[in-house]
C-alpha cells in the first residue's frame, strides 16, 4: 500500500520507509509519483498542528493516505525554543548551518547542565475516508558546544544522547532512540488497528 510523505526531506523519507516497510507500507513522495503538492503555511501553534496541515493537503490533492510530521528541537534554557520554529530559527528555511550557529551563540556560556534540550516530532497519517490518527514522540538529551560527526541533518551534529552526538549515530542507532522513531513506532501500533 502506497502512503505520500508530505516532505521533499529524502532523509526524512528514508528513516520513514525504514520503520513503516514491515507492515507493507510503500513511502513515497509527490515528486516520485509526478505530482505538485504546494507548500502550506506552518502557521500552527504545535508540532501536531502543522503536522495535521501538511497531512490533510497531501491527501486531499493526492486521494492517498498522507503522512506528514512537523518536528523539532525545544531548548529548555531558551524556554522550548526555537520549537515550531526550527527549520527557519535563523531566518531562512532548511539553512542547518545558520541555524546550528544561532543555537551555539544563544547558548554561549552555558554550562552543560544548563543545555537540556529534547526533539520533538508529531506525525499525522490521514485517510481519503476521514480517518486521521496523530501521534508524538520526544528523545531527551543535551546541546553540545560544537558540532560533532556528519550523520543526521537539522541540529543532530549539536543534540547528545548519553554524551554522544546524533551526528555521529549510524541510522539505525538513531531509529531506536530518536523522536521521530519513537513517533513512528506509535504510528505503526496505531496503522496495526487499521490496516
Amino acid at each position: 500500500m502506497d502512503f505520500i510523505l508530505a516532505t521533499n526531506n529524502m532523509k526524512k523519507l528514508a528513516e520513514m520507509q525504514r520503520i513503516l516497510s514491515p507492515l507493507g507500507i510503500n513511502v513515497v513522495t509527490a515528486k516520485m509519483i509526478g505530482i505538485e503538492i504546494p507548500d502550506v503555511i506552518e502557521d500552527g501553534e504545535t508540532f501536531e498542528e502543522n503536522a495535521r496541515k501538511k497531512a490533510v493537503n497531501a491527501c486531499e490533492i493526492t486521494k492517498m493516505p498522507a503522512i506528514a510530521d512537523d518536528s523539532g528541537i525545544c531548548v529548555d534554557y531558551l524556554d522550548g525554543a526555537p520549537g515550531i520554529y526550527s527549520a527557519r530559527f535563523s531566518g531562512g528555511h532548511g539553512n542547518d548551518e545558520a541555524n546550528n550557529d544561532l543555537l551555539l551563540e544563544k547558548l554561549e556560556g552555558v554550562p552543560m547542565e544548563q543545555r537540556k534540550a529534547h526533539y520533538a516530532c508529531a506525525i499525522c497519517c490521514v485517510f481519503p475516508d476521514g480517518k486521521e490518527i496523530t501521534v508524538r514522540g520526544e528523545c531527551h538529551g543535551y546541546i553540545g558546544f560544537e558540532r560533532d560527526g556528519n550523520e543526521g541533518f537539522g541540529y543532530d551534529p549539536l543534540f547528545l544522547v548519553d554524551g554522544k552526538a546524533f551526528g555521529r549515530y549510524t541510522a539505525e542507532e538513531k531509529d531506536k532512540i530518536s523522536h521521530r522513531g519513537n513517533a513512528l513506532r506509535l504510528l505503526t501500533k496505531e496503522l496495526e488497528k487499521i490496516i
